[in-house]
């Protein structure tokens, strides 16, 4: 068994060799190895060629997730597909044997996903969503769409049948994921193919993450809604959870500011996605898919851990 590995980048020097690395660790070694890169000006590139990938080009006035993945699905030569986000790392060596273990064990797997956790760095918020996403039983029959391409893998034969929604703001997986599902086939979670998610985004950031892929759930699911009532509801409930678990954990005070505006701004993007009715304009695709780009370089440092391979079987 083999695997095609597909990696969608933009500016992404301060992560990308840890998950490169990462790769060339792993118990499973024939891998091929794509990076689809959508204009980065920093050395993203030249980090990915020293490792051997081949480097497929978007343009990145024609960036959407979809389309970049489709890019990258058509230059892969192996039937099985692996898709990880440039801002990922994995945790152990056996990432990818456990990732596509599943399609091993049922031909009717179209697709597989992995655990995601959050880094020690990362907003309190943003690690209880990771933990409700991504819980820590495998599930290789899940009766949703869910999933999640920062950590999954899909079956190239299946891709060709139907590409990935280039129209899609966000949750090309999940409208993926629902074609498969639609034609029978299913969806395998593994929580041992873990992998750790760097987001340390603004409130901005935030804001925007969710208001795009609010837009493209109403667009898969045009019966979906988010009202007022939804807002405040899960804002307040979420604010107050997170606060328990904070002070739980003793942690509450230096987490206390982070919890009100990251819930505020998920669920106010959420709402406001819900209600966004106009095209994606230049502006939004600039806001929705480029914002990353222009952090400054010492904010770019702060985003970044030290990379060790010696703890044992964790990578």
């Amino acid at each position: 068994m083999n695997c095609s590995l597909i990696i969608r980048a933009y500016n992404e020097e301060r992560h990308i060799g840890r998950l490169l690395e990462g790769i060339k660790h792993q118990t499973f070694k024939d891998v091929e190895v794509i990076l689809v890169d959508s204009g980065s000006t920093d050395s993203t590139v030249s980090i990915a060629e020293s490792y051997g990938a081949k480097v497929v080009h978007i343009p990145s006035a024609e960036f959407t997730f979809g389309r970049s993945l489709n890019f990258g699905v058509r230059e892969a030569t192996r039937e099985f597909i692996v898709i990880a986000s440039a801002h990922v790392y994995p945790v152990y060596p056996d990432w990818l044997a456990a990732l596509l273990h599943p399609f091993l064990q049922d031909e009717r797997v179209a697709l597989a996903y992995g655990k995601q956790r959050a880094p020690a760095f990362a907003k309190f918020s943003e690690q209880q969503v990771f933990h409700q996403w991504y819980p820590d039983a495998n599930n290789f029959d899940q009766p949703t769409a869910f999933c999640n391409n920062a950590n999954a893998a899909i079956r190239k034969s299946l891709w060709e049948q139907h590409p990935y929604d280039e129209t899609l703001t966000g949750l090309e997986d999940v409208e993926w994921g629902k074609w498969a599902k639609g034609k029978g086939y299913k969806i395998a979670y593994v929580a041992e193919a873990e992998i750790v998610h760097v987001h340390n985004e603004t409130p901005r950031g935030v804001y925007n993450r969710y208001r795009r892929e609010a837009m493209a759930l109403r667009k898969i699911y045009p019966e979906a809604h988010f009202n007022f009532y939804d807002f405040l509801r899960l804002t307040i409930t979420n604010i107050l959870s997170d606060l328990w678990h904070a002070a739980r954990e003793r942690i509450l005070l230096k987490n206390l500011a982070s919890i009100f505006w990251f819930r505020f701004m998920q669920f106010h993007g959420t709402r406001m996605g819900h209600r966004e009715t106009s095209l994606v304009t230049p502006q939004l695709r600039e806001t929705f898919y480029y914002a990353r780009g222009r952090k400054k370089k010492e904010e770019r440092k702060r985003d970044v851990e030290p990379i060790r391979y010696n703890d044992g079987d964790r990578l």
